[in-house]
């Protein structure tokens, strides 16, 4: 049964020192400085959803996913970033989370949601293993600075 504490909305600029503080857990260290200005560019991009989740009034987590297109495959939803408070864990938080982007993602009649998970984080595997995410690639990334 979900907690009836636990609400979700959208996350807001006000949000960037505890969104920052969860994505430092996250191994993402960051700063409200930082996640500001990407908090509004977000929130206002239509193929975007950021989501809070607040438990008993305090921010414990957040999900940002987002429509990735491209020209070889169907839309996708693709969640970039989940995260949830150390101490809130194993709470059903990251669940709902995933729900919320399922929901929308079917809202947009896009069937799929995608999630990519760095090789190292088990515990997040086995999240998404038991909440009905399939494990379909193993990949490499590569980048290159450009600037």
């Amino acid at each position: 049964m979900p907690d009836p504490t636990l609400r979700l909305r959208p996350l807001n600029p006000d949000d960037a020192p505890a969104a920052a503080e969860l994505s430092t857990q996250l191994g993402y260290p960051a700063t409200a400085d930082d996640l500001r200005p990407r908090i509004e560019s977000l929130a206002s991009t239509p193929d975007h959803i950021v989501l809070a989740a607040v438990l008993n009034g305090r921010l414990t987590g957040w999900i940002d996913a987002s429509i990735e297109r491209h020209l070889q495959d169907p839309d996708t939803v693709n969640i970039g970033g989940l995260v949830v408070d150390d101490a809130a864990r194993g709470a059903g938080i990251g669940k709902r989370l995933c729900e919320a982007v399922e929901a929308w993602a079917r809202s947009r009649n896009i069937p799929t949601v995608r999630v990519r998970s760095q090789i190292k984080r088990t515990d997040a595997h086995r999240f998404y293993l038991r909440d009905g995410y399939r494990h379909v690639k193993t990949s490499l990334v590569f980048e290159k600075s450009v600037l």
